[in-house]
């Protein structure tokens, strides 16, 4: 028996198989204990630097 490259080797791969997601739950704000409003002009506002 003859093995050859992999690159002549066929592989059947499942489409629906979600190997890894798009972004990870401590990816976002909640992950890292901050929750998210709405609009966040407020606190955008109550930010600014004094010379603004």
């Amino acid at each position: 028996m003859s093995v050859g490259p992999d690159d002549d080797r066929v592989v059947d791969l499942d489409d629906d198989l979600a190997v890894l997601p798009d972004q990870t739950s401590d990816d976002t704000d909640a992950g890292w204990g901050e929750w998210r409003t709405g609009d966040d002009d407020a606190r955008l506002l109550e930010d600014r630097p004094p010379h603004w």
